[in-house]
């Protein structure tokens, strides 16, 4: 069976990232896992800052950082510490993180 059958045979979107980027613990897929958590994240940086009607620039002046950190940081384009994204979401936008490890 070649990959396009497979993939109009899959059940749910767990198959699918199975057969495009092999089970969890393969490499690609880890890669793939991990590149969808810096977005997730960014993109929920990016949503709360805007809920606050705030620019990247009051932002990052709010927690002691700079406006290119932000932008970074919205574009997953570096890793974050975890006591600086909850002084960003918790001091600067006012919201809670929860962290759930699975």
């Amino acid at each position: 069976m070649d990959k396009n059958e497979k993939i109009r045979k899959a059940k749910n979107f767990e198959e699918l990232l199975d057969i495009e980027y092999g089970a969890i613990g393969n490499e690609k897929r880890d890669d793939f896992e991990k590149k969808a958590q810096y977005f997730i994240i960014s993109e929920t940086l990016r949503e709360a800052r805007r809920e606050a009607k705030m620019t990247q620039e009051q932002l990052a002046t709010k927690v002691g950082t700079k406006k290119s950190y932000i932008s970074r940081l919205e574009n997953g384009k570096c890793d974050i510490q975890l006591s600086t994204l909850y002084k960003i979401f918790e001091f600067g936008l006012g919201k809670k993180i929860n962290l759930v490890i699975g």
